[in-house]
């Protein structure tokens, strides 16, 4: 029981960290295209993480961790893979909506994330997670209707949509590795889909921003995807990855709050409808199995 709440907690840590990034890189983008935001978030989550194995191994800190093997490899690439469309889906989806709609639209990686664990691991689905996964569902569809006359669809938010499917595929893709190394897992992840991201974006033309701009999306991406990342895996090793996914969820609901406060934005009906549903849902998925 111990082993399960320091998951959760670790789970909860994750999402707090996550919950800086669509607000504060809503704002970066002004100065940054989205494809280089998304490559130097990445790589300022794999040097974080470097820094962070060079300080343990001064202190003479050695974590008993098992490292990444050719049997891995698989998983790894599909991991490196997904986090390279993923977070220049979300980028694309901030520059055409709001940060707010972003970060709670963000909650719909619990629904990608407990479908492909039921659909290609086997991992079981109760009632209140179908109940979970059908009120984020609608929360998401409340989200995304931008004309309801014509029931047209949010560009932006259809992007975000794509990104959280390939997190939740990509999710399921770490767990399968979170008995190994975690600090080595967000440095392959950092490096690998940050590298990718970065010639995408050089060949699309984008530049790197300014000195100032470059090193505060670094330290985003070292905190909101290095950190995060590193506590989700420790999370999943104890509850898996639809039930981390859950706790996990709390990242959109802070993430919307600071979006609101940042960019000094009053929500409208269907936000507040989309949160109700939402926080609904939530709720039913993080009391599942309890």
């Amino acid at each position: 029981m111990e082993s399960q709440h320091k998951a959760a907690l670790a789970a909860v840590l994750a999402a707090a960290f996550y919950a800086l990034n669509a607000p504060l890189s809503k704002f970066l983008l002004e100065q940054v295209g989205p494809t280089m935001m998304a490559a130097l978030l990445y790589l300022g989550a794999g040097g974080g993480m470097v820094i962070v194995r060079l300080v343990q191994r001064r202190a003479g800190y050695t974590p008993h961790e098992a490292p990444l093997a050719r049997q891995d490899l698989p998983y790894t690439v599909g991991m490196v893979a997904l986090d390279i469309a993923a977070p220049i889906f979300l980028m694309i989806g901030l520059t055409k909506t709001t940060a707010a709609n972003a970060s709670l639209l963000n909650n719909f990686e619990i629904v990608a994330t407990a479908l492909i664990a039921l659909l290609l691991f086997g991992e079981k689905i109760s009632r209140r997670l179908w109940g979970a996964i059908g009120l984020v569902t609608a929360s998401s569809i409340v989200l995304s209707v931008e004309d309801r006359t014509s029931f047209s669809f949010s560009v932006g938010s259809l992007f975000i949509l794509l990104a959280c499917t390939c997190w939740g595929l990509e999710n399921n893709c770490t767990r399968s590795i979170s008995h190994k190394d975690p600090l080595q897992i967000v440095v392959v992840k950092g490096f690998g889909s940050g590298g990718g991201s970065l010639v995408i974006a050089l060949c699309r033309g984008e530049v790197l921003p300014t000195l100032p701009c470059a090193a505060g999306t670094l330290l985003l991406g070292f905190v909101a995807y290095g950190l995060s990342i590193c506590f989700y895996i420790y999370a999943q090793r104890g509850l898996g990855a639809a039930k981390t996914s859950a706790y996990y969820a709390l990242a959109p609901f802070l993430g919307a709050g600071l979006s609101l406060l940042l960019f000094q934005q009053w929500p409208q009906q269907t936000f507040v409808i989309a949160l109700l549903l939402m926080a609904a849902g939530t709720w039913l998925a993080s009391a599942d199995g309890e």
